[in-house]
Parts: C-alpha cells; sequence; structure tokens
C-alpha cells in the first residue's frame, strides 16, 4: 500500500510565525518500484477533523512533491491551521493508485505587522543594572470573562527570556529570541497557548536575562553591545468560544523584580542566590504589593520579524561517566563527551552553603584541570544554597563548551548522581547517517556531528567555551555541505544568511563574523586592526552556503532571498580586484596550516593565490546561480569575467613549465578542486601533489582552506587510494590521530594535544571547532557515494557512486532528502573482490548509479548498465536494489 508521511512546511514539521503562502514536501512511501506521483491534493482547515476544510485544492495534475505552494492561501494572524495531503501514484506491478490522506501538520499565522511590537517593550533594571547581567521577573495578573476558544502569545525581547503561565513555561525554548543582528532586526515567538488558559485569573510571568544583546561580548569584551536594558514585549490574543477577543500587552501595568540571577554572562557562566528565590512569583495570589513597576524603553532594533523554526532547546541528557581526583586534589565529574549543554546540580546542603563549578574540556598531560584555552572565560557556576531542602538547579540564561567540571566547591562529597547535563542546540532533526567497518571512521563521524551539535547554538560558531563563540564566516562556509548531510539546515543557516546580507557593507564586503560585532567599536587587536571585513574562504559564505541548500533542497527561493547579498559579494571583489588578481587588507588565507612559519596562525600559501582561486569558484557559482534564476543577462556577464579571473590565475600561479609558482599542497588542491589549472597541465599538478604528500610521509599540512578539498583533489583525479591513506591516517597530524587521543568532537588544531601530551598554544586551541570536520563531506559523497545532481537538485535525480578502498569491508550511509531516504549500502567480499551495493531510491525520484574503479557487473538487479569509458552506469526509479559487481583492481 502506498501511503504519504514527513508532511513538512517550509521544510519543518510545525511552522509558527508564519505570513507569506506557505511550500509544502511530502514523503511517498511505497513497497514498489519506479512509483511516480501523479496527482496531490491539499487539505488545509481550522480544525484537526477537516470537517470543513478552509482550502482543498482537488486533485492536481502534478509530479511535484515538494516547493508546493496552494494559490490563494496565506495564514490570518494567531490562527492556527492543520494540513493533510494525499497523492496519486503509479508504479511497477501497481498501476494507478490513490493514497489515503497523510497525517496532519500545523501552522500558526504570524503578525502582520510585527513592528507593532517596538511599542510594548518594557523592562524591571534600572540605571544602576546597565552595566549588569542579572536576571529580572516581570508578572501581569490578568482575569479571563468568558470561556477560551483559543489564545497566542507573540513575544520578544531584548536580551533573552523565559515565559510562564501559572508557574508553567510557555515552551521548550532556550534563549529566546536567539541572536540576530539586533541593530538591524529582532525576531519575535509565537506560542499557541489555548492548553494553558481557561476563564477564571491567571499571571503572565517571564524570566529576563542579558546575553548576547547586553552582557560581555567577543574576545573584545565589549558590554551593553546593542543596549542598556534586558526587556520584553508581548502581547496576547485571547479569542472567546462566543467569537469575542481580547488583547493583552506588556506596559507599564506590569509589576518587576530581581530574581535569584545575580549574575548570568555569555562566558563566565552563572551565579545564582537561591534563598533569594520567590516562591509562586508567577501564579495567581502572589503579593506584588514590595515590586516595582515596570518602565517602557526604546526598542532598538530597526525591523521586528518572526522565527520561523530551529529554536535553540534541551536536546538529551547526559549522564557523568565518571568521577575522579586528579593527582593535584581536584574533584573532576567526567561526562565522556565534550559538547555544549548545561549542568544541572542536585543535592542537600545548609543554608548559606556555596557550590562552585567550573567547566572545562580537557585535561592536562599529568590528569589535572587544564583551562588556559578558556582565556578570559570563566565558564563558572555559583550556586547558594537555600535551606537544608534538596534541591536542583540548572542555570538559565548562558550555556558552557565541556566535557568536564571541576568541583570547586560542593556540600560534601560531589558525585555521579549530583551532576546531569542537558544538551542544548537550535533544533535540527538529524538526516543522515555514516557508519563503516572501521571503528576510528565511525569514531571521527561521531566527533563530527557532536562538533556540530556543540556549534549551532542559534548562530554557526566557531567554539563554545572560550570568550569567543561568535559566528565566524569561515568556519559556516567550510562545513556548510557536511552539516547539510547530517541535519536539516535549511531553517539554521536562511536565518543567519539573512543576518549575514543585513552586516555586509554597502560596497558588498562580508563580516569575518556574523552577526557582526566587531565592526562600530575602535579596538587594538593584533589581527583585526588590519581590516573587519572581506577574507577569502570566510566572506564567500554569501555564495557557497546559499548554493549548499539549493543543493540540498532543491529550493531556488533561498538564491532568490540571498541574490542581491551573493551579486553584492561578487562586485566587492570586482571593485577591489586589481588585474583579476583578487586580496583585500586582512586575509586570513589557509589559517592555522602546519606550513606556517613559527609563531605563525597564517600558512604558506600566498594570499593573491587563495584569494584569486575562490574570487573564480564563487563567480563560477554565480553564474550557475543567476542562470537558475533565469537571469541570463547577468550569467553571461560574470561568465566572462570568471574566464578572465581563470585565465590571470593559470597566467600567473603557473610557471611555462606546469609547475605552480607556490609549491604547497594547499595551492595544488585548490587549483585542481576549483578546476583552474590548464587542461594541459592537470596531470602535472596531481603528480605534484602527491609529491608534496608524500615529502610529508602522507600527511597533510594544510590549515582551514586547503583541508576541506584534499581527499575531493585526490579522489578526483585518479588518486583514491592516496585519499584514502590520507583520510587513514593515525599519527599526527591527521583526522585519526586525535581519535587516537581521545577526541570526542573536532579540534582547532591539529596538534591541539601534542604527541607528548603537551598543549598547543593557550591563545587558541579549542577542542570543539568543527571546521576540520568538512571531511565528513567526502565520508557521504565519496565514500557512501551518496551525491547530488546540480540539474535536479534535492535528491529529485541522486548520484550514487561509492567509491571502493581503504580496506574497508562495508560502508552504510544514507540521507533523510524532502523525498525520503537515499541510502548505500556496500560490502566486499576480500577473497572475491566482490562487492554487494544495495541502493535506495526514495519514491518519486530518480538516480544514476555508477559502478566505479574498474567494475565487472554480476547481477544488475533487472537495470540496464551501460559502459562509458571505465565506468558501468545504470538509470534507476525508485526502489531498493541490490547489484553484484567485482573489482578489477
Amino acid at each position: 500500500m502506498t501511503t504519504v508521511s514527513k508532511l513538512q512546511i517550509n521544510y519543518l514539521d510545525h511552522v509558527v510565525g508564519i505570513t507569506d503562502g506557505p511550500q509544502f514536501s511530502w514523503v511517498i512511501d511505497t513497497p514498489f518500484r519506479n512509483c511516480r506521483q501523479k496527482q496531490y491534493q491539499i487539505q488545509i482547515a481550522d480544525e484537526a477533523s477537516f470537517a470543513s476544510p478552509l482550502f482543498d485544492t482537488g486533485l492536481i495534475e502534478s509530479s511535484d512533491s515538494a516547493q508546493v505552494r496552494v494559490p490563494g492561501f496565506t495564514p490570518d494572524e494567531g490562527v492556527l491551521y492543520w494540513a493533510r495531503v494525499r497523492v496519486v501514484t503509479e508504479a511497477d506491478t501497481q498501476g494507478v493508485s490513490t493514497s489515503p490522506f497523510s497525517a496532519s501538520t500545523t501552522m500558526l499565522g504570524g503578525l502582520k505587522d510585527p513592528d507593532s511590537l517596538k511599542d510594548h517593550f518594557i523592562t524591571a533594571e534600572t540605571e544602576e543594572d546597565i552595566k549588569l547581567s542579572k536576571g529580572t521577573y516581570l508578572r501581569k495578573a490578568i482575569s479571563l470573562k468568558k470561556e477560551v476558544k483559543s489564545a497566542v502569545i507573540f513575544s520578544t525581547a531584548q536580551g533573552v527570556y523565559q515565559l510562564h503561565i501559572d508557574g508553567k513555561k510557555v515552551s521548550c525554548d532556550e534563549l529566546a529570541p536567539g541572536w540576530t543582528s539586533y541593530d538591524h532586526r529582532l525576531l519575535y515567538q509565537s506560542y499557541n497557548v489555548t492548553d494553558m488558559l481557561s476563564s477564571g485569573e491567571h499571571v503572565l510571568g517571564a524570566h529576563l536575562g542579558s546575553l548576547w544583546y547586553k552582557s560581555t561580548l567577543s574576545f573584545l569584551m565589549i558590554h551593553n553591545f546593542y543596549g542598556d536594558y534586558a526587556s520584553l514585549s508581548l502581547r496576547m490574543d485571547v479569542t472567546y468560544s462566543d467569537g469575542s477577543k481580547e488583547t493583552f500587552y506588556s506596559d507599564e501595568s506590569w509589576k518587576g523584580s530581581d530574581s535569584p540571577v545575580l549574575n548570568s554572562q555569555l562566558y563566565d557562566g552563572e551565579t545564582y542566590d537561591a534563598s533569594l528565590e520567590q516562591d509562586g512569583w508567577d501564579k495567581p495570589g502572589f503579593d506584588d504589593t514590595a515590586w516595582r513597576a515596570a518602565k517602557p524603553v526604546p526598542c532598538t532594533s530597526e525591523h521586528i520579524e518572526a522565527q520561523e523554526g530551529s529554536p535553540v532547546a534541551l536536546q538529551e541528557v547526559m549522564a557523568p561517566t565518571l568521577a575522579f581526583t586528579t593527582p593535584k586534589g581536584e574533584r573532576v565529574i567526567d561526562f565522556g563527551q565534550n559538547m555544549s549543554a548545561l549542568p544541572e546540580i542536585r543535592g542537600k546542603g545548609e543554608a548559606g552553603e556555596t557550590i562552585v563549578l567550573r567547566c572545562f574540556e580537557v585535561l592536562d598531560k599529568d590528569g589535572n584541570v587544564y583551562t588556559d584555552n578558556l582565556r578570559r572565560a570563566e565558564q563558572r557556576i555559583t550556586y547558594t544554597i537555600k535551606d537544608d531542602k534538596p534541591f536542583v538547579y540548572r542555570p538559565h540564561f548562558t550555556f558552557f563548551g565541556f566535557r568536564f567540571i571541576h568541583v570547586e566547591s560542593f556540600p560534601g562529597r560531589a558525585d555521579l548522581d549530583n551532576f546531569k547535563a542537558y544538551v542544548i542546540h537550535s533544533d535540527m532533526p538529524q538526516t543522515g547517517s555514516f557508519a563503516c567497518s572501521n571503528p576510528d571512521l565511525n569514531q571521527l563521524q561521531h566527533n563530527i556531528l557532536w562538533g556540530l551539535k556543540s556549534n549551532f547554538v542559534d548562530v554557526p560558531t566557531d567554539c563554545p567555551q572560550r570568550d569567543e563563540r561568535l559566528g565566524w564566516t569561515g568556519d559556516a562556509q567550510i562545513f556548510c555541505q557536511t552539516a547539510s548531510y547530517n541535519v536539516n539546515t535549511y531553517t539554521f543557516f536562511k536565518k543567519w544568511l539573512k543576518d549575514l546580507s543585513l552586516d555586509q557593507t554597502k560596497e558588498g564586503g562580508v563580516p569575518h563574523v556574523v552577526p557582526d560585532v566587531l565592526y562600530k567599536y575602535p579596538f587594538d587587536n593584533w589581527l583585526l586592526n588590519k581590516g573587519t571585513h572581506s577574507a577569502t574562504a570566510w566572506a564567500d559564505a554569501a555564495i557557497i552556503n546559499p548554493w549548499v541548500l539549493y543543493l540540498t533542497f532543491g529550493d531556488t527561493a533561498i538564491l532568490e532571498t540571498q541574490y542581491e547579498s551573493m551579486k553584492g559579494w561578487i562586485d566587492f571583489m570586482k571593485t577591489h580586484a586589481k588585474n583579476n588578481i583578487w586580496n583585500y587588507k586582512l586575509q586570513f588565507g589557509d589559517w592555522v596550516a602546519l606550513d606556517a612559519e613559527e609563531g605563525s596562525y597564517f600558512g604558506a600559501t600566498p594570499n593573491d593565490l587563495t584569494c584569486t582561486a575562490y574570487y573564480a569558484y564563487s563567480t563560477r557559482l554565480f553564474v550557475k546561480i543567476a542562470r537558475i534564476l533565469g537571469k541570463e543577462d547577468v550569467a553571461k556577464e560574470y561568465e566572462a569575467l570568471h574566464d578572465k579571473i581563470v585565465q590571470t590565475f593559470q597566467e600567473t600561479f603557473f610557471n611555462a613549465d606546469g609547475t605552480m609558482t607556490a609549491q604547497t599542497q594547499t595551492a595544488h588542491i585548490l587549483a585542481l578542486h576549483f578546476n583552474l589549472a590548464p587542461e594541459q597541465f592537470v596531470a602535472k599538478t596531481v603528480e605534484n601533489l602527491k609529491k608534496l604528500l608524500a615529502e610529508h610521509d602522507g600527511h597533510l599540512v594544510t590549515g582551514f582552506v586547503g583541508t576541506p578539498y584534499f581527499c575531493h583533489a585526490l579522489s578526483s583525479n585518479g588518486c583514491l587510494d592516496e585519499a584514502y591513506a590520507l583520510l587513514l591516517k593515525d599519527d599526527f597530524p591527521s583526522w585519526l590521530y586525535q581519535v587516537k587521543k581521545g577526541a570526542t568532537t573536532i579540534w582547532e588544531h591539529w596538534d591541539g594535544i601534542k604527541p607528548d601530551g603537551s598543549m598547543w598554544s593557550p591563545d587558541m586551541n579549542s577542542f570543539n571547532h568543527y571546521a576540520y570536520g568538512a571531511i565528513g563531506e567526502w565520508l557521504y559523497r565519496v565514500v557512501a557515494g551518496l551525491d547530488m545532481d546540480e540539474h535536479k537538485p534535492g535528491y529529485k535525480h541522486a548520484i550514487i557512486a561509492p567509491r571502493i578502498g581503504g580496506n574497508l569491508s562495508w560502508v552504510e550511509g544514507s540521507y533523510q532528502s524532502v523525498y525520503g531516504e537515499v541510502g548505500v549500502r556496500w560490502e566486499r567480499e576480500s577473497k572475491t573482490n566482490v562487492v554487494t551495493l544495495r541502493a535506495t531510491v526514495p519514491a518519486n525520484t530518480t538516480a544514476t548509479i555508477r559502478l566505479l574503479d574498474g567494475a565487472t557487473l554480476v547481477d544488475g538487479d533487472a537495470l540496464t548498465f551501460t559502459k562509458r569509458d571505465d565506468i558501468l552506469e545504470a538509470e534507476a526509479g525508485s526502489g531498493v536494489y541490490t547489484i553484484r559487481y567485482t573489482l578489477n583492481s
């Protein structure tokens, strides 16, 4: 039987705050091969029963099952809608059939005029609190006179907030409203609170903190970057059963008070005095006569916009694995996993006793607490006990990057049952999985995924632990494709890219970090005094990240939305290029490459080369994007520019004999991967790259720019064995060196912990820094063989082409696309050299299955394979196929 599942709106299982016409996607589940959709029918109702649908498309002749819109439908403000779909399909051995309707999904209409929330900000802070980062309470008692039919809250904060009704949290959101380019825009949240209200007395409560808005921010230690007061803006619309409506706003009738949170900072952690707790502060009947009146404050953002999805939330609970005492006598709790999380403490003591904990990542070579790499970040929790009753505490307005907790002070002996860790990151369902016969590679995949989780806390940060945690564009660009294999990144990156475009300079320059917190403060920093925007491979996130989202989801909307931003970046490079050589102010180059001079962070590959290579690559992508959007004149103009850049690159960085002017691994990698080597010199460039690799005994010495593409440059140019050998190196420097050293996330430096157990420089030595995890793309795309067809993106047509090697006996990879699971499993019989390939192609899609590396077909499972050069290739409709072939090598 054919059914429909995973109905999504705007790539989310449920969407809120939506004001434009939604787009739908769904998965067709069927046991039949070659299943193709012929028709669909979408119904939208304002009740779960669909007794009287508001919109019914009827059966529409269409094969589209993603990016589908319902003409004429836009959500009304504050209305909760249900949607469902059914399809008519045709498949082998089944013929034409009609599915039942899918399970429904919901969408909540957002504000038509969200900027109206700018008029309702209130604070409980005073002038004396401007430089402080404490917590405050706000409350309002209300009376509902009639039976409630529905109730919706639209709210936001300058700072961060937790919303309560009658003593219960309204949502699972953490750190709302998240971090955007606050000068330009602030996001509001939409909450359906119907089930929390009835006729009678209620209390609306909010607990506010500072975090990104006004606490210490960036390694420049800037205070009050965006504003002075943590404040709330709220509107609650109540619809009664008789059809009448009532609206409540945050205003001066609300009351405010200090909370027990004495200090809560992004880097320093939280200080909490439980003796200051006010039981029932957010419930009816509480005496708030001693509380002060709330006061209005201005909104410092140009606009307020809806948050549609991917809120930060508590995702899973980790229990500690070990409690021990170090050689220095320090009590330490080990969770066995580096992560971004909120520690939870539970215990019992006496009133006034203080618990002090410090979160950190690694032990030093002697097994003692190591915190030097945190720089000025304290990552400390200080909790004062209220009374002799058992307590449970979890921080409110911060998060920590850690594996270990140093128990500096605790009543009695701190042990495993006193602690938990609540993992925190943006809500992004996992979409990909990779596993193989090599346990070290499985640990590497684990580390990549946990580096992602740790650093996708509302913005793609560089690291979650030290006094930084900024949205570095380079890290996000390098890792975007790997991230998009592993989790649903659409809403997350769409939100961040909007801020990138807002933070661009008037000329189109792209900041080093987004949101940009470096641009408006004078500072004396050894690095950034050379420039705070437009570094190659960092700023190219403006082009590459939207392109990756387009390939992954097949949606032109992200290209349309970011088009002006993308064009602005290309034009910025064009304006500042000299004779087609691009270089500008501060360039990070091949950042932290091992071929850098002693004491330097900058790799040996010249900036002129790396900058011009990316200039060509981004321009080539922009040409493709312009054509996809139907802008042929623009495409032709920038195609001519691209050709000139390539010609200049070849004339400048290749000698007459075909050698490159820069004898570095990264120079050769970029020339090969970006298709910049002259055709007649490609083979020589490959051989020279192999030579440079051999000079280091098969090890890489690349940094942020060269590393992501190294294995691709090899495997795409006839050097699969060398690519696998590079991947599987487990001594320094290599990906698996970190694994052998016990890493549970990706490190910032190849030698974060040196072979002798000593540490790299504490100035810049994060042990949770995902950039080098970009190798994950090669694991999915080449080792497993899951690839996208840019001419039919979003896996409408997949490329399944695994590369067998590395002494692996089996590999399994899958990706949950908008159409369903695309999957591969291959097993190699070592004695016979026979490979069994199991390929899964979702319904309403097709795939090209390629058998590479000199394959001889044994059993094609009814597919017709043809030979092209040394490749066997077949076109497959949906279904599961088991193919057997032998390798000739």
